[in-house]
């Protein structure tokens, strides 16, 4: 085996939904307001009941169902996430548990909006370099927990979700060289600290930087899989923002691309957020089994991270 691919995907969203109708009795916004600057429409949000691994466990299960797999084929458990409250155990342990995965490596990543882009190409990595034979990556996000819901230029983009990949040895490579880097300089502008912790951004920053600086890197995200970014059928951006999403993918140049627009029934799920449009792009029929697509985290410590892959 000289590679890696994405063998199933799966996906989870609390049942509670939030319009921007409801936030409206909230905070001082309306659904106008809302849409016409991020073009969110509704979240989901998880209740108090519902911790991250649960999310991320349902996500989780699908995948592995879809794979027709047991937890015991799995030997690698990696969870991006930077929601986790709590320091130990940590929330791939915890996955594990709830899933009965028996005696594997079990790791978070903290990569915020860009985690699960970080962690597919550290199961790409771990497969092919013989450390692993199938592994799990879970994007799993409760944005909900860290949200300050007195402001309005914060609370109205997020929400909860999880989405998972199984990941296993190939033949051929399904999953492109990854390009990812960071820019720790401006890394304030998005941040989730303090106590109790709270998100929080510069938006005018992460959208000039969006906007300007990641067209060339995701283009060269294609470079590295051998195709032209018109080669794509799919591009799967963070779901931060529309006014991002929409002029990002225009200036990469897949102009024959499925552009996933999840964030408008999702909110902005952070680590959640690509693999929850990847599965829905897929479960839709948008995109079909063998299909190139670009798939570009970016965002918390402005990182980023993009490969091209081949749906399952």
């Amino acid at each position: 085996m000289n590679g890696s691919r994405i063998a199933a995907v799966g996906h989870y969203q609390p049942a509670k939904v939030l319009t921007n109708e409801d936030l409206a009795g909230l905070v001082d916004t309306s659904d106008e307001w809302i849409r016409s600057r991020v073009g969110i429409r509704t979240r989901h949000i998880a209740g108090p009941d519902e911790p991250v691994d649960e999310l991320a466990a349902h996500a989780a299960a699908k995948a592995l169902a879809a794979a027709g797999l047991s937890p015991a084929d799995i030997d690698l458990v990696l969870v991006a996430t930077s929601t986790a409250i709590d320091r130990s155990p940590n929330m791939a342990a915890r996955v594990a548990n709830r899933l009965g995965i028996p005696q594997a490596a079990t790791m978070d990543l903290n990569v915020v909006c860009a985690g699960f882009t970080h962690a597919l190409a550290t199961a790409d990595h771990a497969v092919r370099a013989g450390g692993a034979s199938r592994v799990l990556v879970i994007g799993a996000d409760k944005m909900s927990e860290v949200a300050d819901w007195s402001d309005r230029t914060t609370c109205v983009l997020v929400g909860d979700g999880a989405g998972a990949a199984v990941v296993e040895a190939a033949g051929e490579p399904g999953i492109g060289p990854v390009l990812w880097g960071s820019v720790p300089e401006m890394g304030n502008a998005v941040r989730i600290e303090g106590t109790p912790p709270r998100f929080a951004q510069e938006g005018q920053s992460v959208y000039r930087w969006a906007t300007t600086q990641l067209p060339p890197i995701a283009r060269r995200a294609c470079e590295r899989a051998g195709l032209e970014p018109a080669d794509l059928a799919g591009v799967v951006l963070h779901q931060a923002n529309l006014r991002i999403i929409e002029p990002l993918a225009e200036k990469i140049g897949a102009v024959n691309a499925v552009v996933a627009r999840d964030v408008t029934d999702s909110g902005n799920t952070s680590a959640a957020s690509i693999p929850l449009a990847f599965s829905k792009l897929i479960e839709q029929g948008a995109v079909a089994t063998g299909d190139p697509v670009l798939l570009f985290g970016f965002g918390g410590n402005l990182s980023y991270a993009g490969q091209v892959v081949r749906c399952p």
